[in-house]
């Protein structure tokens, strides 16, 4: 056999394979041994039909079954001689093939980069100091006040912070916002709609102008749209709104009492801001915590630069594209918005999958070094946890995974979990002061 290797670029290449006639012959004799031994044709044993009807009958199929065993024996050889770190599947090209003829066929495979591992002990990290304060604490009790506030309908003009129910229409420049942009109905026409009157709810600078409106009021108010407004055919205008006011609303807000700390299962006032406390801090901790993981991990990105096989970038960009659009639509942001920033979405999640690819090389050659492995209770922990969040049971759950290489996948999520876990603990980090807001 003869095997030739060339670079078709970073992490590409092409391997040629010449098989020699004598070795093709011997493969296809083997073969039709092989289909003459279990072969049935009606009036023989089976194995015992002669050797030329069965030949005849399943000429294609025992071509086939050469093809196939030359090409994964040979290839598999090559890939170890060659010392071919291959990742994914090759994509094969037959060139010569057939009895008496040598055997030609090429392999485009992907294979993993090749790089000097940088220095990743000691990275430099910093931990903000922050911590929960009593003004934390009031601003939470207000947002749990917030989720029991009750809206009254009241006579009166419009105050700051009040509830206005108005219909609106809505135009820019002149012509009526959907002319700019159809899917923007929601900025056209609107009835009965709650809005709350600060200066920086719905669009900054409109709701201050329905100050002393009274119920059946009629207004113009005018906005300037951001120059990053959501909606960009008309972003940077100027906006002009039509306003019926329909109803004025107060907000109220319940006592914080020990009845209302009864209501959210706390024994007293005292009991709930402590508890409140707990939460901020567990909150402060995971942010910090992973604050500093990132850190980590952009130093150690940025200790070395190599080339990645596109077919890895491009499957994690698709994978981190889907992820963004779903986040986006359970927020409640529209298809249409989606596809006229599918450019802006698909740039981002490009740049977010070279970041982890090029991390789980770095992290995979980390753990080598490391002898840092995923063991079968810690995988089978993280799936049982799984499972019990999809409500479904251990041994489905795990039936599910397979079909779609998902076991693979989170074995691959606990060891950058453990690498980023050494990492950390090998870090120097540095209290830095707490970051204003």
């Amino acid at each position: 056999m003869n095997v030739t290797v060339e670079d078709l670029g970073p992490c590409k290449k092409l391997v040629r394979f010449e098989i020699d006639p004598p070795e093709v012959e011997e493969a296809f004799a083997n073969t039709r041994k092989e289909f003459v031994k279990h072969a049935n044709f009606p009036g023989f044993r089976p194995g015992k039909a002669p050797e030329h009807m069965v030949v005849k009958k399943y000429e294609k199929e025992i071509a086939d079954e050469v093809k196939r065993k030359l090409m994964a024996d040979h290839y598999q050889k090559a890939v170890k001689d060659q010392k071919l770190d291959v990742i994914g599947y090759p994509d094969i090209e037959e060139i010569l093939f057939g009895t008496g003829k040598p055997f030609q066929f090429a392999a485009t495979v992907e294979t993993a980069p090749q790089f000097e591992m940088p220095e990743y002990r000691g990275l430099p990290a910093k931990r903000d100091s922050a911590r929960v304060t009593e003004t934390d604490v009031d601003n939470a009790v207000r947002a749990l006040q917030m989720q029991q506030a009750k809206f009254d309908k009241v006579d009166r003009p419009i105050k700051e912070g009040d509830i206005a129910v108005i219909n609106y229409t809505g135009s820019a420049e002149g012509k009526p916002i959907r002319d700019w942009s159809p899917v923007a109905r929601g900025l056209t026409e609107k009835k009965n709609f709650w809005l709350e009157v600060k200066a920086d709810a719905f669009i900054p600078g409109f709701g201050p102008q329905l100050v002393g409106a009274n119920a059946g009021d009629k207004r113009t108010v005018n906005v300037d749209f951001a120059p990053d407004f959501v909606t960009k055919e008309i972003a940077g205008k100027k906006g002009v709104f039509e306003v019926e006011v329909v109803e004025v609303k107060e907000r109220t807000l319940p006592e914080v009492d020990e009845a209302f700390a009864k209501s959210y299962e706390a024994a007293s006032v005292a009991d709930l801001r402590e508890g409140i406390r707990r939460d901020l801090q567990n909150e402060l901790n995971t942010k910090q915590r992973t604050n500093i993981r990132n850190q980590i991990v952009a130093e150690l990105l940025k200790g070395v630069n190599f080339e990645l096989p596109d077919s890895m970038v491009q499957a994690e960009t698709r994978d981190v594209v889907y992820n963004i659009v779903s986040e986006n639509q359970k927020r409640g942001v529209a298809k249409e918005i989606l596809d006229q920033q599918k450019e802006s979405i698909y740039s981002a999640a490009n740049a977010a999958a070279k970041d982890r690819v090029k991390a789980d090389f770095l992290f995979g050659k980390i753990a080598e070094r490391e002898g840092i492995r995923v063991t079968p209770e810690e995988l089978r922990a993280r799936i049982v946890g799984l499972a019990q969040v999809y409500k479904m049971g251990p041994e489905a759950f795990f039936k599910e995974l397979e079909k779609n290489n998902g076991v693979g996948q989170i074995s691959m999520q606990i060891l950058r979990e453990k690498v980023v876990d050494f990492l950390q603990e090998n870090a120097k980090i540095e209290d830095a002061p707490a970051s204003a807001g």
